[in-house]
């Protein structure tokens, strides 16, 4: 055969044998199609083809992830534009700002080079049929047996088109035989807008493809700080005794943005921000948090695992939920002038199970506030007899720092250097900027592509992971889409709505004073 065998390897610094046994020294020999369905869209040229572009870069270091000679890339639209045209349409995307210095014309010139356009409707057969004549002939030119090509439709495309463009693969688009190759799909949120309309399309999605093949890509759980919850869980005795009632008083879990819907008015409207974020991105954190420990690695064992917290969460409670909108969200031209759609939310869920009950669970996000981060806030009780009545500084407190600025901190009193016994709140600090300089942390979108050609769906979303996901918010989102609850006005630029402050203090919150966290310098 003329096509080189291809390895797919696991990540090094994972050394679990139960993990690889499934994902070591899987032998490929079929080269490798990646259709980016939604080519000329800004989800595919923002996010998409930079990953993948990094990940072709990292061969380029000898890690061989997108080999060129194995791997080519086709893009499909409606838009009637040329294979020249979105090269250079996302040309201007491939290299981040912090990485502008460099020069990677060569590498941007040979990787544009891999990417062939097609053009056709996301309903009808002739633009799918002739994106199947256009791969098959590079899985000819490559020698790959039929059978043993890799086909990865990645759908940058709204959910309203996936059953038909899932129909037109299906029909038009598959390995013809199955010799070791494989077709899979990678579909983003909204997985729906409540469980009706999510069973709905998982239905007509898994009606033609089987779960293994489904990828529902949540990036939040390609990112590096998500990644480290795990290891830092079960890697450490120390945690083990501490992770629980008897030790933990509350946990938040916060995401803040310091603009506003910018431009996608018309679009965050139509799903709000508990939809949008905390449904899926915060939600999924939770379960990583909350979790048992698995039986081993294996993907459907850890999945398991979050199901089983996501059915533990008891309904929520109104009172237990404040709601926001920044002043101005409607002067947006594309946003309906009585609209009431919450820009920002803060609740609590409650896990009834023997490790979690009675510590509440904050999740809180929100836009236009007055910083941009987000982070999991892990809060443990007060010392019992505190001999150096020290609670006023402030409780003991783990914090994952996911972006910016990744860090893992606790925070602990010590005492004040100097002649008095006096305290103060300091930190054992593990900031990745500092620590890991000479490391690149990939992007969450490198990660799970690269977990979807390796046919890792640890990081992926199962079908009953996301009915229980929605059936957890449903009658929240009903309630406030029948104008039964309503958002509170906050400035933008604050902190949101007074309640908000006032909900986390009810749920047992304790404020730190005089201490704030600075990332350190290098």
């Amino acid at each position: 055969m003329g096509s080189r065998a291809w390895s797919v390897e696991k990540r090094s610094t994972l050394k679990s044998d139960s993990f690889s046994k499934d994902i070591d020294n899987l032998l490929e020999t079929g080269c490798l199609s990646i259709i980016v369905l939604g080519a000329s869209g800004d989800l595919a040229k923002k996010k998409t083809f930079p990953a993948l572009f990094n990940l072709y870069r990292e061969c380029w270091a000898n890690l061989g992830f997108l080999p060129s000679d194995e791997v080519h890339i086709f893009g499909y639209a409606r838009t009637k534009i040329s294979d020249e045209e979105l090269r250079n349409r996302i040309r201007g995307y491939l290299i981040n700002k912090n990485d502008a210095s460099s020069d990677h014309s060569e590498e941007i010139n040979k990787f544009l080079q891999l990417i062939k356009y097609v053009s056709g409707s996301y309903d009808g057969e002739d633009g799918f049929r002739l994106l199947d004549k256009e791969i098959t002939e590079h899985e000819f030119s490559k020698n790959s047996q039929e059978g043993t090509s890799r086909r990865l439709f990645y759908f940058a495309l709204p959910p309203s088109v996936y059953p038909s463009v899932c129909r037109m693969i299906k029909l038009c688009c598959m390995n013809k035989s199955n010799l070791g190759g494989w077709t899979r799909i990678v579909v983003e949120k909204p997985f729906g807008k409540d469980l009706d309309s999510a069973e709905q399309l998982s239905a007509q999605i898994g009606g033609l493809f089987d779960e293994s093949q489904i990828y529902r890509i949540d990036h939040y759980l390609g990112k590096e700080l998500v990644q480290n919850l795990l290891v830092l869980r079960f890697a450490n005795r120390m945690f083990l005794p501490l992770w629980n009632r008897d030790n933990i008083d509350n946990v938040q879990i916060v995401f803040r943005e310091d603009f506003g819907t910018e431009g996608r008015g018309g679009y965050f409207d139509e799903y709000g921000i508990i939809r949008d974020i905390i449904q899926n991105h915060l939600l999924q954190v939770l379960c990583l948090v909350a979790m048992e420990k698995p039986v081993s690695l294996k993907p459907e064992h850890i999945r398991d695992e979050k199901v089983k917290v996501l059915q533990s969460v008891l309904p929520i409670n109104d009172d237990e939920v404040v709601l926001g909108q920044y002043e101005g969200y409607t002067d947006d031209p594309t946003v309906p002038d009585l609209s009431n759609t919450p820009t920002f939310a803060s609740l609590i869920l409650r896990i009834h199970n023997e490790r979690w009950e009675g510590v509440p669970f904050i999740l809180k996000a929100g836009k236009a506030l007055n910083s941009r981060k987000a982070e999991i806030r892990i809060q443990f009780k007060d010392v019992p007899g505190d001999i150096y009545r020290c609670q006023k500084q402030g409780r003991n407190e783990f914090v994952i720092r996911l972006q910016p600025s990744e860090a893992i901190y606790m925070k602990l009193t010590v005492k004040q250097p100097g002649l008095e016994m006096s305290t103060v709140q300091s930190e054992l600090d593990l900031s990745y900027g500092q620590r890991y300089q000479q490391v690149k942390i990939p992007e969450a979108y490198e990660r799970l592509i690269l977990d979807t050609i390796r046919g890792d769906q640890q990081h992926f979303v199962r079908r009953d992971e996301l009915k229980a996901a929605w059936e957890i918010f449903t009658p929240l989102l009903h309630r406030i889409d029948n104008g039964e609850m309503k958002p509170i006005p906050y400035t933008p630029g604050s902190r949101g709505p007074a309640e908000a402050d006032e909900l986390l203090a009810k749920s047992g919150y304790v404020q730190t004073h005089g201490y704030i966290w600075i990332p350190p310098t290098l």
